[in-house]
């Protein structure tokens, strides 16, 4: 489904959207006195600000979601550039897209790495924990300094799903629709097992220092690593490993018989983590973690029920036949409770190797096609032009 240039050079920007008199209070009572969120914007915004279309990024994404930077190599644009352009299923020939990473980030926006105004140096772990309606109000307040009051959609994969189905259910009168793929509405022990291990693995490195490893010569690296490669593992499937890798050995022809890396997995996992402390802050994975740790959107299900008969917001649930990690079963819980909130939902399953990773995909062709259909429908409804009509 790809087609076209994409949509070439692009630049992150950056808004301060809480200061002074006007900090951000969180759902849990602490506050913050500044935000600052780094964001990118594909296509234009419609004379009736009618065609926005709100990316929102998985744990370890960030706002770099389409093109590439002035510099870059050309061969590797942003994460999701394969859904984003002209032609595409987010079609910037005729929508505005946004993407802005989230609140407690490392990539631009305020988190545990950036400077406590009340004492001069990072946060760490003083940074308070945030809640997935956190991020939602740092991106609300962002819309704002856009000129955005309304989404045609708010579109996400795993912790984005989680953030575009809090936006639907907390303002449903902000968004016409919620694209909602490869997400829990509720982890389930073994997720939050894999969490506990991954937040292990960073804390107890002893270079993690309580969180206040700024600025100093060595970092907790290996157990971010570690936290990586787990994490990973989760990531795909036994379909996909054993395609990739299956039990090759790594430049050799026979086993070495060792503990050193000998197999072609092994050796990728290390790649993995190893690129991933390059350009990750290991506290912002602690805070990630736990957002999704405690995310339980329907805990109040009366709450939901009036929230969404407020609005006319469509969900789109997608799921991947080989995700192990957010199974199909949570998205049919998910589309379950919001049909049971009075909530209009199309819910699909779709066939896929590649496991929980499948939403950054462009293959299988019926991803693609489901998620510009339901984009269509949404545009028409507006009185957004067709494809090819911009």
């Amino acid at each position: 489904m790809v087609s076209g240039t994409g949509v070439g050079v692009v630049e992150t920007r950056r808004a301060v959207v809480f200061s002074g008199d006007r900090p951000l209070t969180l759902a849990s009572g602490a506050s913050l006195p500044e935000v600052e969120v780094a964001y990118e914007t594909y296509g234009e915004l419609n004379a009736d600000r009618s065609n926005a279309v709100f990316i929102c990024h998985a744990l370890s994404g960030d706002a770099h979601a389409a093109g590439i930077h002035q510099g870059d190599d050309p061969n590797r644009p942003g994460w999701w550039d394969n859904i984003i352009g002209p032609g595409r299923p987010l079609d910037t020939d005729r929508l505005f897209v946004i993407c802005a990473n989230v609140l407690g980030g490392c990539k631009g926006t305020t988190g545990p790495a950036s400077t406590d105004p009340a004492t001069g140096k990072p946060y760490g772990l003083r940074f308070p924990l945030i809640q997935v309606r956190d991020l939602v109000e740092v991106h609300r307040a962002l819309l704002r300094e856009l000129g955005v009051e309304r989404l045609l959609a708010a579109v996400g994969g795993s912790l984005g799903g989680m953030q575009a189905l809090q936006w639907s259910i907390d303002y449903p009168e902000e968004v016409d629709g919620a694209a909602i793929i490869a997400a829990s509405a509720r982890l389930t022990a073994q997720n939050i097992a894999f969490s506990a291990v991954a937040r292990e693995a960073i804390m107890r490195d002893p270079d993690f220092a309580g969180g206040d490893y700024y600025g100093k010569e060595r970092r907790p690296d290996p157990g971010l690593a570690l936290a990586r490669m787990i994490g990973h593992i989760t990531y795909l499937s036994e379909e996909s490993m054993r395609e990739k890798f299956g039990r090759r050995i790594q430049d050799a022809e026979v086993p070495r018989f060792g503990f050193d890396v000998d197999f072609q997995v092994e050796s990728y996992l290390h790649y993995q983590g190893q690129s991933f402390v390059e350009r990750f802050d290991a506290n912002t994975y602690l805070y990630m973690g736990r957002v999704m740790d405690y995310f339980d959107p329907f805990e109040d299900p009366v709450y939901v029920q009036s929230q969404i008969s407020r609005g006319e917001t469509s969900f789109l649930v997608l799921s991947f036949d080989s995700d192990w990690r957010f199974s199909t079963e949570h998205a049919r819980v998910m589309a379950s409770e919001l049909r049971g909130a009075g909530g209009t939902v199309t819910f699909q399953e779709i066939s896929s190797p590649h496991g929980h990773d499948s939403f950054l995909f462009a293959d299988p062709p019926e991803y693609h096609r489901t998620v510009t259909s339901f984009i269509d429908r949404l545009a028409g409804q507006r009185g957004i032009g067709s494809r090819g009509d911009a």
